[in-house]
């Protein structure tokens, strides 16, 4: 039996020669195969449409041996994948995924298992209409790299550690402020420029939608000129409906250049206010027009609902975010959660911690002292979605972490002050924070010679952003942590909301070299430009952990 367009080859268990049964069994895919069904597809005949799979493809939440494989239809349909150690999926192996259905947007997710680490993953998706009025839909065709893992078992035995170099990108907010898909600007071009740079995986930052922010079909500049914006119906009000919010995660994935760069590069994704709100926090009775669901812990539940379904993250026990993703020797991987379990946003300055003060949770904060106290990597990059000493006003209230007062930390930074303590009384070297939300790129320096707070180790947090919304900034300093800024790139002083067109989008670049493991960071305009480098050198001493992994 064939299947009648022949873009997915369809058979049994191929008989594959010994070493790429090896790859194959030993990454589990071959009893994964069995226990998730591979049964041929179905051959309908005369002349039928075939199931569209217009958002394309994406992986995320890479593991050593694990990844997020997902992808939606046009209706109800059953999602399968081939995945292969080689481009033209030879000897690949079918996986029978979940179905596609209403109820989850028509998006499916397949979490695939038992991968070889350190090793290049293609996978490519069909859909088989469950209905059997249409034919399979096209292939989508993706691929991702694991990272190196000696301490996962690859057919029955410790895996092999390969010493190699380290690329990966961050930055966020997509679509905000009115700026959406200009096709005459060419669309979204930064993840084009992004993708070029063949990076090993990517940290999406947050706000990876505007649920808050309508999109017109144009918008006027300031020489006169009009960008005109692709609008959809779920575009033209603020979200309130679950399908309204997933209508904003399919607007983006219009973008001929998002989903190039999503089949090509795997995705580390937060998520912030906008998902939701601008500056929302759990417990929120919006004051706000526009809207006629006020209860922000409604929305915010239908929001996580269509940010799970379409992003490719794995959420763990009670829906937690925050997790840990070892990338081998050289990296440790820290994406936390700043919104979810946060109190209410306030003036920030109680002097006791408490419910009000809560801005990671008390839980997240002990899970990530752990999670950093067992790191083995030896950069520890914690993924962000806020910075720390940036002033972020909320009215007359407090948005993120710092509060204006540059004395003794209050309120939120009371968790932050706790954190970095921890880290310095037990040693931790290596760490860097990397940031987004502020839409403009910066590079801080915290220094607790300048600090009002002094019990911590000095450490960098990067700033980048955004990648297709307005420019703003630069935002006041807090000086409780002592930040110093070391570069900075915003608009001119009396300019704001700025748009794509006018070059300051951002993105930040990371680059761990294998041998020395050194570290650098560049900033990086719209086209790829440099704007500033800044290179890390390793504490001495962390390098005794990588030995163990050569």
């Amino acid at each position: 039996m064939r299947i009648r367009h022949g873009s997915f080859r369809n058979r049994s268990l191929p008989a594959l020669d010994p070493g790429r049964r090896q790859f194959l069994r030993g990454a589990g895919l071959l009893a994964g195969a069995s226990a998730l069904g591979c049964g041929q597809l179905r051959v309908l005949a005369g002349d039928v449409e075939r199931v569209a799979t217009p958002f394309g493809v994406q992986a995320g939440d890479v593991l050593a041996n694990r990844a997020v494989i997902w992808s939606a239809a046009d209706r109800p349909a059953r999602m399968w994948v081939e995945v292969a150690d080689n481009a033209e999926f030879l000897d690949a192996v079918r996986l029978r995924g979940p179905a596609a259905l209403p109820e989850t947007g028509l998006t499916a997710k397949l979490d695939l298992t038992g991968l070889r680490p350190n090793a290049r993953i293609h996978y490519r998706v069909i859909f088989e209409d469950l209905r059997e009025t249409a034919h399979a839909s096209a292939s989508l065709v993706g691929s991702l790299l694991t990272p190196d893992d000696p301490t996962v078992p690859v057919f029955g035995a410790p895996g092999r550690s390969r010493r190699r170099d380290i690329r990966f990108l961050w930055s966020g907010d997509v679509a905000g402020q009115g700026w959406g898909i200009n096709p005459e600007f060419g669309g979204m071009r930064i993840f084009e420029t992004m993708r070029r740079l063949r990076p090993d995986f990517f940290i999406h930052s947050g706000d990876c939608i505007y649920a808050d922010g309508p999109i017109q079909q144009s918008v006027a500049l300031p020489d006169g000129s009009l960008w005109h914006n692709l609008v959809t119906p779920a575009k033209a009000k603020v979200a309130e409906t679950l399908d309204e919010f997933r209508g904003n995660y399919q607007y983006n994935l219009l973008d001929d250049h998002l989903r190039r760069f999503n089949a090509e590069v795997p995705m580390y994704a937060q998520w912030d206010d906008h998902e939701v709100v601008n500056n929302w926090y759990p417990g929120e009775n919006l004051v706000d027009a526009r809207y006629a669901e006020t209860d922000v812990d409604v929305l915010a539940a239908r929001a996580q609902q269509a940010f799970v379904e379409y992003m490719p993250v794995r959420f763990g026990e009670r829906n937690r975010l925050f997790r840990h993703f070892p990338r081998g020797p050289l990296l440790d991987l820290f994406r936390i959660d700043l919104r979810s379990f946060r109190g209410p946003n306030t003036a920030n300055r109680q002097p006791v911690a408490g419910d009000e003060t809560a801005y990671l949770g008390a839980e997240q904060v002990e899970w990530l002292k752990r999670a950093l106290l067992e790191s083995r990597g030896i950069w520890k990059v914690i993924a962000s979605d806020m910075p720390i000493g940036l002033v972020v006003p909320d009215g007359a209230d407090f948005e993120n972490g710092a509060n204006g007062d540059p004395g003794a930390p209050l309120g939120r930074e009371l968790e932050i002050a706790e954190l970095l303590r921890f880290i310095k009384e037990h040693r931790i070297h290596n760490v860097v924070w990397l940031t987004a939300d502020v839409h403009y790129t910066a590079a801080h320096r915290y220094d607790p010679s300048r600090a009002a707070f002094r019990d911590f180790l000095p450490f960098w947090e990067f700033v980048s952003g955004p990648l297709n919304a307005g420019t703003f900034g630069p935002s006041a300093l807090d000086g409780s942590f002592g930040p110093q800024v070391v570069y900075v790139k915003a608009p001119p002083p009396g300019q704001a909301n700025l748009p794509p067109s006018a070059g300051l989008q951002f993105f930040g670049q990371v680059d761990i070299d294998a041998h020395s493991a050194r570290l650098t960071v560049t900033l990086k305009d719209l086209d790829g430009a440099a704007l500033f480098t800044q290179v890390l050198e390793p504490e001495r001493g962390a390098g005794a952990v990588a030995e163990r992994w050569r």
